[in-house]
């Protein structure tokens, strides 16, 4: 295994800890077994692998990134099949790869971490998990993503409500959906999924949307036997398909940084809407009122036809309370259900949903308390005054055009870089320089500055105040030339020497 245990202290010892299992954490590990590091352990709260896609498994849950460039370019999935996959496939792709790379050895599950201390006499992490027992670790690396924590609004009433209740996240595959009265809330991601999957199963379903989101054509087409065979048999066949894909992707930056472009895009998917929804006055409230792209675009073949039947309603009024088995609007009108969703997305500010976990780094200095003002780093995966500590995907680092997957590989490279740094020079941390990391963010959001993403809309991308925090403002390849090697010069190497002087200055 990964990990050595120390019997006196029972703290447990590693080099590197790896916070989560999904893509990021296993893409860390198998980078780590190439470069020849085996000592460490990846801690994962749930009792399998997976992360958002063991979530996930609502009715009709897919990716909306193209299934070969949603997988590792280092250890590809030869025989998708289909362009975009569907959830359990990708679920099993993920579970592949622990089996493939014997990664079982190195995770413990149901080992939830709640809080973080770096130690500046030994420039060690220490970590509590949720039983008390302790790590300690060099490096630690956050790879628990930034969609996990489901976002639940808080409803007068709810609490009277005897119906059944769960979020999209959270499934409940034994309640029995045929012939009910259900509500679902939101029009998200998530939502705009699995709402045409019950329609055809539920008596009445009412679809609660505050603020319509932008669903373009989904391409549902099938890889056929012979393009799998090609795939499998020469490899420069799925590099040209995936490159061609990338590319393509990356074409989608044009219009959101200039968004006099985007009017044009707009039109073609208003027509969209009009064509696949009958009633005029549902297609008007299916239709965005802000600039297409300020939210992420979604996409569906089947989410508007859904709005065609006769037991789907869409409802644009506020909800005002809930009763023991109806809903009620602020217009008066009352709805009976017996079942309440809610595909409400997740929580995505850091400083909210890092409250249940604590990270100290220099100086005492908490994680949340330095990202009072907006959560920032340097490329999403340093922070000034918390050597030691990565993060992948980061601030600043989501995407609204391309595949995270792209991300994730850039950052986990960057990471190995750092820590061959330390272990090179005989040092035993790293940290980000902070005016290095001030200089870049103020760029960053000077990028962000006249794109669509800063056109006046609300959506989760921004904090309060409109800054927003999550996405990468341009091309993916100009984060991959900034991540493909690092600057020593942009870091301050700790060692043995500020150990020493700690110590006899304690002593």
């Amino acid at each position: 295994m990964g990990a050595t245990q120390t019997k006196t202290a029972q703290i447990q010892s590693t080099r590197v800890a790896i916070i989560g299992s999904g893509f990021g954490g296993l893409a860390t590990a198998i980078r780590l077994i190439q470069a020849n590091i085996h000592d460490f352990i990846i801690l994962e709260k749930a009792n399998d692998v997976g992360g958002t896609w063991r979530e996930n498994q609502y009715p009709g849950a897919a990716c909306d990134v193209q299934s070969h460039m949603y997988s590792l370019s280092f250890a590809p999935k030869l025989d998708w099949s289909k362009r975009y996959a569907e959830a359990p496939e990708i679920f099993d792709y993920i579970q592949d790869l622990m089996r493939e790379y014997h990664l079982k050895q190195y995770i413990q599950f149901n080992r939830e971490v709640v809080s973080a201390r770096y130690d500046e006499n030994d420039l060690n992490w220490h970590l509590t998990l949720k039983n008390d027992q302790q790590i300690q670790a060099q490096f630690v690396i956050f790879a628990s993503g930034p969609l996990h924590v489901p976002q639940i609004p808080k409803i007068k009433g709810i609490e009277k409500f005897k119906g059944e209740v769960f979020h999209s996240s959270q499934w409940n595959h034994r309640y029995n959906l045929n012939d009910k009265n259900v509500a679902s809330i939101g029009t998200g991601g998530s939502a705009i999924q699995y709402i045409p999957e019950i329609a055809d199963k539920v008596k009445n379903l009412y679809v609660l949307q505050r603020t319509a989101a932008w669903v373009i054509p989904r391409d549902e087409r099938r890889y056929h036997t012979f393009d799998k065979k090609l795939f499998n048999r020469f490899d420069w066949f799925r590099k040209i398909h995936r490159a061609r894909l990338y590319w393509s992707n990356e074409s989608r930056v044009v219009p959101i940084v200039q968004p006099q472009i985007m009017k044009y895009g707009q039109k073609l998917a208003e027509a969209f809407i009009k064509f696949q929804v009958k009633d005029k006055n549902t297609a008007q409230k299916l239709t965005p009122d802000y600039v297409m792209g300020c939210k992420r675009i979604l996409i569906s073949n089947k989410y508007y036809p859904t709005f065609n039947r006769e037991n789907v309603e869409l409802i644009t009024d506020a909800i005002q309370e809930l009763t023991e088995n109806s809903i009620i609007f602020k217009n008066g009108e009352e709805r009976a259900i017996d079942c309440l969703i809610y595909g409400t997305g997740f929580i995505t500010d850091p400083r909210i949903y890092l409250k249940s976990f604590e990270c100290y780094g220099e100086n005492g200095l908490e994680l949340k308390q330095a990202w009072k003002d907006g959560a920032e780093s340097y490329l999403g995966i340093s922070t000034k005054g918390f050597p030691n500590l990565f993060q992948l995907l980061g601030p600043n680092t989501v995407l609204g055009h391309n595949s995270v997957i792209f991300m994730i590989e850039s950052q986990v490279n960057y990471i190995l870089q750092l820590i061959q740094m330390v272990n090179k020079t005989s040092t035993q941390a790293i940290v980000v320089k902070p005016e290095v990391q001030d200089q870049y963010n103020q760029h960053v959001q000077h990028m962000l500055e006249g794109t669509v993403w800063q056109s006046g809309c609300v959506s989760w991308y921004q904090q309060d105040g409109g800054k927003n925090f999550a996405l990468w403002p341009t091309y993916t390849w100009k984060y991959w030339l900034k991540t493909r090697k690092i600057n020593p010069a942009d870091f301050q190497l700790l060692g043995n020497q500020q150990i020493q002087h700690k110590t006899s200055r304690v002593a």
